[in-house]
């Protein structure tokens, strides 16, 4: 990656902010519209959106011009998710940073149950994710159910009826966008890390840093829910070696992390403990720290 610069675009102030709500976007307008007019119209509390925009070759920077309720950044190359997400931090008004992707349709009441939660916990040690709706699945922590896999077919107004009757449980493990933590955590991990850029493994990368924090609640909250299109931009991204990068910074897989230690996925029985077998753990996941060695990370 060449030098880089990045610009910032401050244009709406709200003492009554609950969230802030960073989306970093790269060349899918049309999909960031329906993501921001989902916060706008079924969110229950006032929030703060923040967007940063990869490239701008569309017409995002045009559109975001025009609405003065939205900040951003923006950069002239795709600078990937790491940078995109610390440089929204910089305008960040409120207590709560969500991260959210900008393909990404947020239901009704998502804010007031991860609120709820949030007061419910009393303490800022916590990680809360939404519960994604998928046509396919990327986890078991998303919801199966097809409503369209883009704007030419996307049935809001089945979704509308149907979202909040579909069954799933509070789930262990929150990880992935959207997720919330408070901006004091944020600040002491440093925000997501720079060395997964573009992005692929920063998710768990920053779950962990997190954890090293004193971070045990991390929690999936079934009823806040969002519809995802799945993968509009990241499937547009060159993965980089961010599973051996992961490897080499922490000595076992995410894997081993979010579905060993984090218990991703399994019911919601409270906070995670940290396991007696996590030196085994480690040496499990051996082979797969040598066979680092010889991979280009």
């Amino acid at each position: 990656m060449e030098q880089f610069e990045i610009s910032y675009t401050k244009k709406y102030t709200s003492k009554e902010g609950v969230f802030s709500i960073i989306i970093p976007t790269w060349n899918n307008v049309e999909y960031l519209k329906i993501c921001v007019e989902s916060i706008r119209k079924n969110s229950t509390l006032k929030h703060q959106i923040i967007v940063h925009v990869n490239e701008g070759k569309d017409e995002t920077l045009a559109w975001l011009e025009t609405q003065p309720d939205i900040d951003f950044t923006f950069s002239n190359e795709n600078i990937g998710v790491c940078f995109a997400l610390n440089a929204c931090r910089s305008l960040v008004d409120t207590e709560y940073i969500l991260y959210s992707n900008d393909d990404m349709y947020f239901c009704p009441l998502w804010d007031k149950f991860l609120y709820d939660e949030i007061v419910s916990i009393r303490h800022k040690y916590f990680v809360l994710s939404a519960t994604s709706i998928e046509r396919k699945p990327q986890s078991i922590c998303s919801i199966e159910k097809n409503y369209g896999s883009g704007i030419e077919n996307f049935d809001e107004a089945l979704l509308l009826k149907e979202y909040a009757s579909l069954p799933f449980k509070d789930w262990m493990g929150a990880t992935y966008p959207p997720n919330i933590v408070h901006r004091d955590l944020w600040d002491m991990v440093g925000g997501y890390s720079v060395e997964f850029t573009p992005g692929w493994f920063s998710d768990q990368d920053f779950s962990i840093k997190l954890w090293e924090a004193g971070v045990r609640y991390f929690k999936g909250v079934s009823a806040s829910r969002v519809y995802h299109f799945l993968n509009k931009t990241t499937g547009r991204t060159r993965k980089n070696r961010g599973y051996y990068k992961f490897i080499a910074k922490w000595r076992f897989t995410a894997r081993t992390f979010t579905d060993i230690i984090l218990k991703r996925g399994q019911p919601f029985t409270g906070p995670a403990t940290e396991p007696d077998n996590l030196n085994q753990l480690k040496r499990n996941d051996f082979l797969k720290r040598v066979e680092t060695i010889f991979k280009k990370y």
